[in-house]
């Protein structure tokens, strides 16, 4: 018999932020949050900070609340945290970044998936430090994209220097849904051979229709723990299914250590929440191309389509999906992920609105692209309209 499939769960943090654009309230989380304990997740992604804002501002909500009420339920299986950025736009002191770590360990959070957008070494020691200290285990993420820029020697190299740190774990990351079968059997090969022994699992979505396949072809090399979200928070530009990979990964040999029965309810739970509420019910996509040409992430698809529809522009999200291919490449391919991607997709979507191209940037993409030149290889080209991004 092959070996045993484990899984962890991204419904109550990354599902309805690539879905529900993070309005999944803490009501709607704790009738089910026992079940999804008791089903033999790995671990159960909770919160990142994008998720503080958005329950303060919108939701009025306490997230210290949420992380605190999830924790009391939740007793078997370790809740995580997405550690990237406390401040998604500006540059967060360290000692605010550690405070965050710090409050996040006392309310009941026990792994960090630590982000850096550039995949940079030293913010990564920094962030596994403050977490080890902290009693955290810090989990890196290898950010995926797809660039010039970004080749195999790119990822192994990267994969190395987050191999030197004393992780828990590491994990192949793709925000964008952009893992083809065939990169994920060079690339998953790659990273085991330059991770220095350590675990690695597979976060991606499904917003080319291929994640759940990719996630297949993963485990058939080798990866143990899969990132998937239960239904309907999963597929589209969410992470792939959770009965879905399972059952396949059963059919190809593998034993999913899950106990899918106990988790339908939490289905059937989410699915009422949606009809009643008019949320998306996540569903597979067809092959979309055009991802791999703008790569913005599916939780940033979602939040650009809840913005624009709430100043009645809805029907201009293609159109600012197309620019910011552009946009991308003009920039100099910087990996789609918060706060980049933000800084991109904003910028795409001013440009549609205005009508005319960086007319008008806004004072965190100046700030942002004049303070970090070196990180912006494209930077605003002096000759382009968008050195207008670095203007004061």
């Amino acid at each position: 018999m092959m070996s045993e499939v484990k899984f962890v769960d991204t419904t109550l943090r990354d599902g309805h932020q690539s879905l529900w654009a993070e309005n999944m309230t803490t009501g709607m989380m704790l009738p089910v949050a026992k079940r999804i304990d008791d089903a033999g997740f790995e671990a159960i992604e909770l919160i990142s900070s994008s998720h503080l804002k958005k329950c303060v501002r919108e939701l009025k909500e306490d997230p210290w609340e949420r992380v605190r009420l999830i924790a009391k339920r939740v007793t078997k299986t370790p809740l995580r945290l997405i550690a990237g950025r406390v401040n998604t736009f500006e540059i967060t002191p360290h000692s605010v970044y550690r405070l965050f770590l710090e409050r996040m360990a006392a309310n009941g959070l026990r792994q960090a998936r630590i982000s850096d957008e550039w995949n940079d070494l030293s913010s990564w020691q920094r962030k596994v430090q403050f977490s080890r200290e902290i009693g955290l285990d810090p989990i890196v993420n290898i950010i995926y994209s797809v660039s010039p820029k970004h080749t195999d020697e790119y990822f192994a190299a990267r994969t190395r220097q987050a191999a030197s740190l004393p992780l828990y774990r590491l994990c192949l990351k793709d925000p964008g849904g952009l893992l083809t079968p065939e990169r994920t059997r060079a690339l998953v090969p790659l990273i085991f051979k330059n991770s220095n022994g350590i675990p690695v699992e597979l976060h991606t979505h499904c917003t080319t229709g291929l994640g759940s396949l990719c996630a297949l072809e993963a485990i058939k090399l080798g990866i143990k723990t899969v990132n998937t979200a239960i239904p309907p928070l999963a597929d589209a530009s969410s992470n792939p299914s959770l009965f879905n990979v399972a059952r396949n990964a059963r059919a190809l040999g593998y034993t999913p250590a899950i106990d899918e029965e106990l988790l339908k309810p939490v289905a059937e739970h989410f699915t009422f929440i949606a009809k009643r509420e008019d949320f998306p019910i996540g569903a597979p996509v067809e092959y979309d191309y055009a991802q791999y040409l703008h790569q913005v992430p599916g939780g940033m698809v979602s939040n650009l389509r809840h913005q624009l529809r709430k100043v009645g522009m809805e029907e201009k999200v293609g159109d600012a999906l197309e620019e910011a291919g552009r946009v991308r490449a003009e920039f100099g391919y910087p990996i789609m992920v918060t706060p980049l991607s933000q800084f991109v997709g904003s910028q795409a979507a001013i440009n549609v609105i205005v009508g005319e191209r960086y007319k008008e940037a806004t004072s965190r993409t100046r700030s942002s692209t004049a303070r970090a030149p070196g990180n912006w290889p494209g930077g605003c080209p002096r000759n382009h309209p968008s050195r207008r991004c670095g203007a004061k």
